[in-house]
């Protein structure tokens, strides 16, 4: 059985820590979201391989996946423009995780999200600050937190929690991972990763988190559609 690397990420995976945190960091806002109703719909926005269905599951009512075509796993399928054809105020959630890096318009993408969601709707949404270039199929964006956070806003979302992943020294210690590690042997990649993840662990406890806030490698928007 093939392990979730992105649910259930091991000590030897050069994301250790960074997912782990974002995982929980995403599931929690799922929990708040749904503590009150688990009637929900929720539309996971560029989907890849859903690898947090099996934990959101229980806590809403229907999970749809929507990414591009070459997505077979997608139960709804747009063009790189992010359309659907999905019609107005169609779910109560839409999740957005590590996807708007890779959109051809933040601004569409996220109009389109406004579109889809209910009034009183909760966008929850992963992208990057300090990272490496990772094209699946593309690449494009990067943001400072202030930057991110003005992006949203202007499509008319209101922010309620912002949240840093990973701070200053630990991003800069991942990309130096990031640089590293394709330099060596495929052998020692799984012991550079447990040595450097060990670092980046300890090295991100020197931060507080309005300094992750502010300085991030990672960040996580828990936004709402007015009513």
């Amino acid at each position: 059985m093939q392990t979730n690397k992105r649910l259930n990420p091991t000590i030897f995976n050069t994301r250790y820590v960074a997912l782990s945190k974002l995982r929980d960091t995403t599931l929690q806002i799922i929990r708040k979201s749904t503590s009150s109703r688990k009637d929900l719909d929720l539309i996971d926005f560029g989907c890849g391989e859903m690898p947090y269905h099996q934990a959101i599951e229980p806590f809403v009512k229907n999970y749809i996946g929507v990414d591009l075509k070459i997505n077979p796993l997608a139960h709804h399928h747009i063009d790189y423009d992010s359309k659907t054809t999905l019609p107005d105020s169609f779910t109560d959630i839409v999740l957005s995780n590590q996807v708007l890096e890779h959109v051809d318009s933040p601004e569409g993408y996220l109009d389109e999200a406004w579109r889809l969601l209910k009034p009183g709707g909760t966008l929850i949404l992963s992208t990057h600050g300090y990272w490496y270039y990772h094209p699946t199929p593309h690449d494009y964006w990067r943001w400072t937190s202030a930057g991110l956070q003005k992006l949203i806003e202007s499509r008319d979302f209101e922010i309620k929690e912002f949240t840093g992943i990973l701070g200053l020294s630990a991003s800069g210690l991942q990309l130096f991972q990031d640089a590293l590690i394709n330099k060596l042997p495929k052998l020692l990649h799984g012991v550079t990763a447990v040595i450097m993840q060990t670092i980046i662990f300890l090295f991100d406890k020197i931060h507080s988190q309005n300094q992750r806030n502010r300085d991030a490698a990672l960040y996580v928007v828990y936004a709402k559609k007015p009513l």
